[in-house]
C-alpha cells in the first residue's frame, strides 16, 4: 500500500491540523502547570488549603484498587472495567461473484466498579475515566470459536452466499494494581472522601505514562502536527504536488516523523477496515475498538510495510 506522507494530515485539513497541534502545545502547557501531589495522603491538606481558589487541578498516581472487582469470564483477571465484544467473521460473495472476508458485530458490553488509586499513604477514588484522554485497556482474552460444520448450515451459507467462519470474542481490562497517573479535578465531599474528576474547563487525563511523559508526549504532537499543518498548507497551494515553477513539491520536506497518535513513540504501520485510516501502530491498535481519527468502528486491522 502506497500512502501519501502522513497518515493523519492526508485525512486533515491545514487548519484542521494546526488547531490540533495548537490544542496538544496548550495541553502540554497546563500540564506543566498543575500541581503534583507525590503522596496521596497530602491531597486533603491541599484542598483545605485551596479552598477560596477551587477548583483544583491536580496529577496524581497511584495503583488501581477496588472494594469489589470484577473477575473477568475468560482472561481470570481481575479488573474494574471490562469491555467485552464478539463478532461474527464470515465470507460472502462480492458483485464480482468472489468470496470476500467480513465481520459483523453481534455484542459491546462494558462493566465499571467503583475504584480508587492507592500508593500505599491513601486513596483518592477517580470518576468518569473512561472519557478521559489515554485510557488504554489491556486486552485480557482473544478468542476465535469456529464454526460448526454440517451439510444444512454448509447448504443454508451457500443459498444466502455466506460462509460463516466463526466468532472472534475479545475481552479488554483495566486490572486491579495498574499503575496510573491522573491528571484532573480533586474534590472533597462533605464526608472527607476525595474524588479525581474531569475538570469543567482543562484535560482530563488517565494514563500508564508518568505526568513527564504526557508533557513530552504532546509537545512532540504538537511539533509533528505544526509541521504537517506547514506541510499540508504548502501541498494545497500547489496542485498536484507541482508549484507555479514546475518543481516538484511532493518531494520536499520529508522530516515530519510517522508517529503512532496513540503512544507518539513508534511508526504507525496499521491499516484500519473499513475506514481505512493509517494513524497507530500494531501495539496500540490491538487495544482500540474505534478509529481515533473518524471514530468508526473498527472491524479489522491491517499491518502494512512502508518504505
Amino acid at each position: 500500500m502506497v500512502v501519501p506522507w502522513g497518515g493523519v494530515s492526508c485525512c486533515l485539513s491545514a487548519a484542521a491540523l494546526y488547531l490540533l497541534g495548537r490544542s496538544s502545545g496548550r495541553d502540554a502547557d497546563i500540564l506543566k502547570s498543575v500541581t503534583r501531589v507525590n503522596q496521596l495522603k497530602d491531597l486533603a491538606q491541599l484542598l483545605d488549603s485551596a479552598y477560596k481558589v477551587l477548583p483544583v487541578v491536580v496529577a496524581i498516581s497511584g495503583r488501581v484498587g477496588s472494594d469489589t472487582p470484577i473477575n473477568c469470564e475468560y482472561s481470570g483477571l481481575r479488573g474494574v472495567i471490562v469491555e467485552e465484544t464478539a463478532e461474527q467473521h464470515f465470507l460472502k460473495h462480492n458483485d464480482a461473484g468472489s468470496w470476500i472476508q467480513d465481520s459483523a458485530l453481534m455484542l459491546s458490553m462494558c462493566k465499571e466498579v467503583p475504584w480508587y488509586l492507592d500508593d500505599g499513604t491513601s486513596r483518592v477514588n477517580v470518576i468518569g475515566a473512561r472519557g478521559a484522554t489515554g485510557l488504554v485497556l489491556t486486552v485480557g482474552s482473544e478468542v476465535f470459536e469456529e464454526s460448526g460444520r454440517s451439510l444444512v448450515r454448509g447448504t443454508l451459507d451457500y443459498l444466502q452466499g455466506l460462509k460463516m467462519l466463526g466468532v472472534k470474542r475479545i475481552e479488554r481490562v483495566l486490572p486491579t494494581g495498574t499503575p496510573l497517573t491522573v491528571v484532573g479535578e480533586a474534590v472533597k465531599d462533605d464526608i472527607g472522601t476525595i474524588r479525581m474528576q474531569k475538570p469543567h474547563k482543562g484535560p482530563f487525563y488517565v494514563s500508564h505514562k508518568t505526568i513527564d511523559q504526557l508533557i513530552a508526549n504532546l509537545g512532540r504532537w504538537a511539533r509533528v502536527l505544526a509541521a504537517a499543518a506547514k506541510r499540508s498548507s504548502k501541498e494545497e497551494e500547489g496542485s498536484n504536488g507541482v508549484s507555479e515553477n514546475g518543481s516538484d513539491n511532493s518531494k520536499k520536506d520529508r522530516t515530519m516523523p510517522d508517529l503512532c497518535v496513540i503512544c507518539l513513540e513508534q511508526e504507525y504501520n496499521s491499516v484500519f477496515v473499513p475506514c481505512g485510516h493509517m494513524c497507530c501502530c500494531m501495539a496500540c491498535s490491538s487495544h482500540l475498538t474505534n478509529c481515533p481519527l473518524c471514530r468508526r468502528r473498527i472491524e479489522q486491522v491491517v499491518k502494512t510495510f512502508r518504505h
